[in-house]
């Protein structure tokens, strides 16, 4: 017989003290995971990808569709900066898919995304 465990929220900067170098490695190395969860089929081909003087956490392309799919990461709740970011990658990288992750969404920002995707094709 197998037993389960306890479920415990806990504050991911517990475990992942540096944002790029440790959150951002766990997402690339446990992609598989993130996909499978999505429903994607996504293959992370650069961390910490360029554009321009700024830099996009990961880059990569859904396999099903060839469209190319971006990351922002946060370890904290959302706030404009990174929202700024995550359209200046998109638009950058000419993403077909935008993924932005983070501890906590502040409704005006789960709004703004909701907005961009009844803006855009499917």
């Amino acid at each position: 017989m197998k037993s389960l465990g306890n479920l415990k929220r806990i504050d991911p900067r517990e475990v992942w003290e540096n944002e790029p170098k440790g959150f951002t490695n766990w997402l690339k190395d446990n992609m598989d995971k993130q996909s499978e969860i999505m429903g994607l089929e996504i293959d992370i081909a650069e961390q910490e990808s360029p554009v321009g003087s700024f830099a996009v956490d990961l880059v990569g392309k859904d396999l099903n569709t060839n469209g190319i799919v971006i990351i922002e990461n946060q370890l904290e709740p959302t706030n404009h900066d990174h929202l700024g970011k995550l359209l200046t990658y998109a638009a950058g990288k000419d993403a077909a898919i935008v993924i932005w992750i983070s501890t906590q969404f502040h409704d005006e920002h789960q709004q703004a995304l909701e907005w961009l995707n009844e803006l855009s094709n499917e």
